[in-house]
């Protein structure tokens, strides 16, 4: 049946939900999914975003001067990676729904290795762009089957610290990239400094795509790395979160339902408003300092101690949200409220006449922006987590980096040189707006909880009768809104 979860078999030889997994097993299959897993994709989060902003270190060492860009072309180049970002999502969400999942990653690892490595040879704008576009088709798959990987792998309560422990590669690779993009500025002969960026994070990405496809598995059930029982063990711990595993077949009535839950919009809007503030500072971050007055040198490692309020904030958010139920959303405020302050502060610092005036107080601002990772990185365990039905969730997925695509071609746009207030105003809106939307995410899915709260007390089955039932739809592919047994993380 085409109802039927890809690991639907497997998980009526453990039981169906029917026996109760030894908590010891339980424990040692999770070891070995951490030891495996997240590795895998920790290294595949960091390259693809160093590859993605290779031209933010490159832009300091003559990329615009060596492909003969001019006025907003640059500008243009940061946005026309996310138009093939936009594009592909839905494509991709398609090809991993109905293929093996790791293959798709693996084989656009390797894909966006070659284009990174080639970027070299492109010496005007058209082929830059086109090699820009390019990227962006393949690193598409990235942030969305990733998503999907989570809820393969492991169940509610544990998603938020292994999401945000990868995720937080973002602050990772903006150290290591920092770090190599000075150490490439002390490269004087041979090429011009900005081709090595490319050829040296290029050749990095295409090995590393190698290894991902010889080592991820495409589901728990096919895993060479647990042995005998334990696959069965890995499903059924992810069958608890009445989601399923993987069910390879499209449903439109699936599609609809996505287009109709108010989850999906809110959502989506908070993907917009994220994105279009932190686009402009991620790309234009090495030049924002370079107006403070720091030397080309000095903006590649001034750019680190953001980096490091991202990983902090990331892992401390991870952790509170797995420790302790129903926190996601108040991180998310949290965190959206130190970007709304920050956002503050850098409308109202002037700069001064020479950009240097009140330079470390709007240098500090810009810092603590990075605490926006920790709304995004939560809002995605909102996929992970929060949506059942295969065809559903990674349908959800896309609309959050349709609205990821659509800020950050946006984001760039915004920063010109004549409309900096412009700019400024946008990150505090654009924070603002999506704490708001964090807000009323909160109170649509309380709401529906103590709904279905209320109707389950009223239910002459017993607990553990509707817990299994709510199981078994979850492993034939029903969707929480049609799954009445299924609650919202919070």
């Amino acid at each position: 049946s085409s109802d039927l979860d890809d690991t639907y078999d497997i998980y009526k030889q453990q039981g169906g939900g029917e026996t109760d997994l030894d908590p010891i097993e339980a424990r040692r299959v999770l070891r070995k999914i951490d030891w495996h897993i997240l590795p895998l994709l920790m290294g595949s989060y960091m390259l693809q975003y160093l590859d993605k902003s290779s031209i933010n270190f490159a832009s300091v060492y003559g990329l615009q001067k060596g492909t003969n860009l001019v006025g907003q072309d640059y500008s243009w180049l940061s946005s026309i990676f996310y138009f093939g970002y936009l594009v592909a999502q839905y494509p991709a969400g398609y090809l991993m729904q109905r293929l093996p999942a790791a293959k798709v990653i693996g084989v656009s690892t390797l894909a966006w290795g070659v284009l990174i490595l080639t970027t070299p040879a492109c010496n005007n704008f058209a082929g830059i762009a086109a090699n820009r576009f390019m990227l962006g088709l393949f690193e598409a798959v990235v942030n969305p089957g990733f998503v999907l990987v989570m809820s393969m792998w492991y169940q509610k309560a544990e998603q938020p610290l292994r999401l945000v422990i990868y995720y937080s590669m973002n602050g990772w690779a903006g150290i290591v990239g920092g770090l190599l993009g000075y150490a490439i500025g002390h490269i004087t002969s041979g090429l011009p400094q900005w081709m090595y960026v490319f050829l040296i994070f290029g050749a990095i990405s295409f090995a590393w795509g190698v290894v991902f496809l010889i080592f991820m598995p495409d589901l728990p059930s096919t895993a060479r790395f647990l042995k005998g029982h334990e696959a069965a063990v890995a499903v059924d711990r992810v069958a608890a979160n009445r989601q399923g595993v993987k069910n390879h077949h499209f449903k439109k009535y699936q599609m609809w339902q996505t287009l109709k839950d108010p989850k999906t919009w809110i959502l989506f809007v908070m993907s917009i408003s994220a994105q279009i503030p932190n686009a402009a500072q991620s790309s234009f971050m090495s030049i924002i300092l370079k107006t403070f007055g720091f030397s080309t040198l000095e903006t590649q490692y001034m750019q680190i101690p953001g980096n490091v309020i991202q990983i902090v904030s990331l892992l401390a958010s991870g952790y509170i949200a797995s420790r302790w139920p129903n926190m996601r959303c108040i991180v998310m405020i949290l965190g959206n409220l130190v970007c709304v302050v920050a956002g503050g502060v850098l409308v109202g610092l002037s700069p001064g006449a020479d950009g240097t005036e009140n330079r470390w107080g709007r240098i500090v601002a810009l810092w603590l922006c990075s605490c926006q990772s920790v709304g995004f990185a939560m809002s995605l365990t909102m996929v992970s987590s929060n949506v059942a039905g295969y065809t559903k969730k990674q349908l959800t997925g896309a609309f959050i980096f349709v609205g990821y695509c659509v800020g950050n071609i946006v984001g760039p746009q915004t920063f010109i040189d004549a409309e900096a207030p412009l700019y400024k105003s946008a990150v505090l809106v654009g924070y603002s707006l999506k704490t708001v939307s964090v807000i009323v995410l909160y109170a649509y899915m309380w709401s529906e909880n103590e709904k279905r709260d209320r109707e389950a007390a009223a239910n002459p089955q017993s607990v553990e009768q509707q817990d299994q039932e709510a199981i078994e739809k979850g492993m034939r592919d029903v969707t929480e809104i049609d799954n009445k047994g299924f609650r919202y993380a919070l």
